[in-house]
């Protein structure tokens, strides 16, 4: 299967100017410029590291300057972050200060260096690590003997870049791979697709283990796969020793990950398909398949014709399958996801009502409970199902307004949300859901995963009896929640409808007024968000 994708070079070859003859270690060295204080110390120099303080005007440069480095980071580590963006030219490393300075050939391999680590954390060794311009124009070493590693590292890069060229047009990623002794490309098979993966999933959880450049998603054999390329072989192999046979999900999405025979990605468009975060400039290439097209394949469906129909399949937030993977895997950086119950403010304490919250929240999850604090009524918590549920409406729902205030939604420190004490005074504040028939989610494999969509002022509708018409639903929307800007009937079944109302917020307060609103004939209206516009 590998070979759907033809080995490129990772980034652009910016020339073959020859590496400085100089090593680079902890010895002394020199500076084109004056150094300025506080950049850096070295062992003839009393200096201190304050480059906490130090201001962010500083002008591009050749050089760049990496901070917080691992202990038993190597120089063949160090250089792999400059790779992907053109050819290193000089390494200094301060072990003694966890810091390092490399220096790229031109100043626009390092400017796109920094402004690409200036989006997406680096990671070595699990550790995340800092980037930025130094104030020098350009490093010189002096030849100490103790400098001789990161000269034989630099001379190592050199070596296999110019192999390489003949073989596969200067693969500057393969000469990361050569010093890990493993291809920075991972093939990925996702198996037990209960929920869909996007490439934003696969980005969140791999980005942890080192700096991911490229992936291609697709499906074979009607499995959903990707390849995922990194900037070096030993963040590959990070990675592939930690989540290999790992769960996203709970009890679902499981990774089985192995080493590809590529060693670098050949990625034509930035879309919901493949990407090349080192190449934001690439087309989005509209001709291409869609991911509702791939993942609908993935799950054995076909895709109808008919617009905002609902087989194609709601993408679970980047955030939820992050840190539902987080939960399980422990990966650093991420926000532990054990907790299933959210902590909801800035509620507005004279509308809100538990039933509203339980409907609203009930479109990510099945909401258990929920309780409005007796003695601050502009807060509640909203207990899920599950963590992956509660990150799920937390990523959605953080920020959107209701009843004319923007909630604020985060992980609460309860774990459960307890139930008043019998003949506890509450007026009504705290609802045990867990017996609701309203839940969206409890039976295994139902279609509602598959259309989980953020809030938008266009909902679905579904479930109306043949007797009702669109002047009929236009009016009850109209006259309890706000103004209907479209509506249109699904052209091969009338039991569906979308409805566009004027705002977010009025299409939400639409579906908690309206979801499961009795139509007559034994119909009970159902409503979720929905991705299209009329």
């Amino acid at each position: 299967m590998d070979g759907i994708v033809q080995d490129i070079t990772v980034g652009t070859k910016r020339g073959s100017d020859e590496l400085l003859s100089a090593c680079a270690t902890n010895g002394p060295f020199i500076m084109s410029n004056s150094a300025p204080s506080g950049e850096y110390t070295n062992g003839n120099d009393s200096k201190k590291f304050k480059a906490e303080n130090r201001t962010s005007g500083i002008l591009p440069s050749r050089v760049i300057h990496i901070r917080k480095l691992p202990n038993d980071v190597t120089e063949a580590e160090v250089i792999s972050l400059g790779l992907p963006f053109g050819k290193v030219t000089n390494l200094l490393m301060l072990k003694g200060k966890n810091q390092a300075f490399i220096e790229m050939n031109t100043e626009e391999a390092a400017n796109t260096m920094v402004s690409y680590y200036s989006t997406v954390t680096p990671y070595l060794r699990s550790h995340p690590i800092y980037i930025q311009y130094s104030n020098h124009k350009e490093l010189k070493t002096d030849n100490s003997p103790n400098q001789a590693r990161a000269q034989a590292a630099l001379q190592a890069v050199n070596a296999v870049q110019t192999a390489n060229m003949a073989i596969a047009g200067s693969g500057v990623s393969d000469s990361a791979a050569g010093l890990a002794g493993q291809s920075p490309v991972l093939r990925i098979i996702v198996e037990n697709l209960f929920y869909p993966v996007t490439l934003d999933v696969l980005h969140q959880i791999f980005s942890k283990f080192g700096t991911v450049l490229k992936i291609i998603t697709f499906t074979k054999n009607n499995q959903f796969q990707a390849l995922l390329q990194y900037a070096d072989g030993s963040s590959a192999q990070h990675a592939k020793l930690a989540l290999d046979g790992q769960n996203i999900y709970n009890a679902c999405c499981t990774l089985r990950i192995d080493f590809s025979k590529l060693t670098s990605l050949n990625v034509k468009y930035n879309n919901d398909k493949s990407r090349d975060y080192t190449r934001p400039d690439l087309p989005s290439g509209d001709n291409q398949p869609t991911l509702d097209q791939t993942m609908a394949a993935a799950f054995g469906l076909s895709v109808p014709g008919v617009h905002g129909a609902l087989a194609p399949l709601g993408m679970p937030s980047a955030a939820a399958a992050a840190a539902a993977a987080a939960s399980r895997i422990g990966i650093p950086g991420f926000a532990s996801a054990a907790n299933a119950v959210l902590l909801v403010s800035n509620l507005n304490p004279e509308r809100v009502t538990p039933q509203c919250l339980f409907i609203l929240f009930g479109v990510y999850g099945d909401v258990q409970r929920v309780k409005i604090l007796f003695n601050k009524k502009e807060n509640a918590l909203v207990q899920m199902f599950d963590c992956t549920q509660a990150q799920l409406a937390m990523s959605h729902l953080n920020g959107q307004r209701l009843h004319g205030k923007a909630m604020r939604v985060t992980m609460s420190k309860h774990q459960t949300v307890q139930l008043p004490r019998e003949g506890q005074e509450d007026q009504g504040l705290t609802k045990d859901y867990s017996s609701s028939p309203l839940h969206r989610f409890k039976k295994p494999g139902s279609k509602n995963f598959q259309n989980i969509f953020p809030p938008s002022a266009t909902l679905h509708l579904s479930n109306i009896p043949p007797s009702i018409t669109e002047e009929d639903l236009k009016l009850l929307f109209s006259s309890t929640t706000g103004m209907v800007k479209a509506f249109k009937f699904f052209q091969k079944d009338r039991k569906m409808a979308l409805i566009q109302m004027s705002s977010v917020e009025e299409a939400i307060q639409a579906l908690i007024d309206l979801h499961n609103h009795d139509l007559g004939e034994n119909h009970h209206l159902r409503v979720s968000f929905s991705k299209s516009t009329i």
